[in-house]
């Protein structure tokens, strides 16, 4: 019971979180349309946002491995136990094999990335190979199994661009205003001061806002592949022991990148390390790409009872 009120909080707060990221664009392409007179910036606005999308929905996976150092696993021999787990798990999950790649990587950690379950890849690092007992690599896998099932994937590559988006849009419009470019709407009446004052907080602020935005899906999303992971494996305690494992390794990864770190079972940059303490700090929490591992062990233990 516990596992489904997880999966249904979580696929509701990060719809909601979605729409807020809508919102914003929407808000901030109405305020340039309206301080600059041109209903085609809000068309524009969205046009980029799609164009952005598109072109990331077709190239996003060969970016992602590109930065994580990550190699195709060519022959079934080279790592037959991992390659025999993710062929029990594309079977109990009911989804197609994905294509596997290991990255050399002392780090214990791994990821999932592509654009769809039938275009999907499952990349560990050889840290967590070598640290990790059988049941904890499988509670791992199927973790990332539940991203690809979930379509994370494919989501967190649109909220990069959101927030790509948002970020251009802002720049875009403090540059122009800076700089004297395009005719801005004269009006002095009271009300349109107190919105243009408002819209120009927002397009301030927009940048950290999608940031945030961006931080809280991913970390919806973790709790969800985790409650997922338990359906799939029927062994919470195999994932809750890994993610032990990996709150108390110290290697610093070769491959870290702040672009893909979302993307990861476990913040690579040790953000989360707090975890093991009692209480997690919530500036810390906010800014961060991943729950504290603390929580996420505490609520996979829960499932274990």
């Amino acid at each position: 019971m516990i596992v489904y009120k997880q999966i249904s909080s979580n696929v509701f707060k990060t719809w909601f979180l979605i729409s807020l990221f809508l919102a914003l664009i929407v808000g901030l392409g109405w305020f340039f349309s309206y301080y600059y007179n041109d209903p085609g910036i809000l068309v524009f606005a969205f046009g980029f946002s799609v164009f952005a999308s598109f072109f990331s929905y077709w190239f996003s996976d060969k970016i992602v491995l590109g930065l994580a150092g990550a190699r195709e696993i060519a022959k079934k021999s080279e790592f037959p136990e991992l390659y025999r787990l993710v062929e029990n798990l594309a079977i109990a999950s009911g989804l197609p094999m994905p294509k596997l790649y290991v990255i050399d990587d002392p780090s214990p950690n791994a990821f999932a990335t592509g654009r769809d379950k039938n275009h999907a890849v499952i990349a560990v690092n050889r840290g967590l190979l070598e640290i990790l007992d059988k049941d904890e690599v499988e509670g791992v896998l199927a973790h990332e199994f539940s991203h690809i099932g979930n379509r994370d994937i494919l989501l967190m590559t649109l909220v990069v661009v959101l927030v790509g988006a948002v970020n251009v849009l802002a720049d875009w419009f403090m540059r122009s205003r800076w700089h004297g470019f395009g005719r801005s709407r004269r009006d002095d009446s009271r009300a349109s001061s107190v919105l243009m004052l408002i819209g120009l907080v927002l397009v301030a602020l927009s940048p950290i806002i999608a940031m945030l935005i961006k931080l809280a899906v991913s970390r919806k999303r973790e709790f969800l592949a985790d409650a997922n992971a338990v359906l799939i494996t029927r062994h919470p305690q195999g994932l809750a022991d890994a993610l032990k494992k990996l709150a108390r390794s110290r290697t610093a990864p070769f491959y870290a990148s702040s672009a893909i770190s979302h993307l990861y079972i476990a913040s690579p940059f040790k953000e989360d390390a707090q975890s093991e303490l009692p209480g997690t700090p919530f500036l810390a929490n906010l800014f961060s790409t991943h729950p504290s591992l603390k929580q996420r062990i505490v609520l996979l233990e829960k499932m274990a009872k």
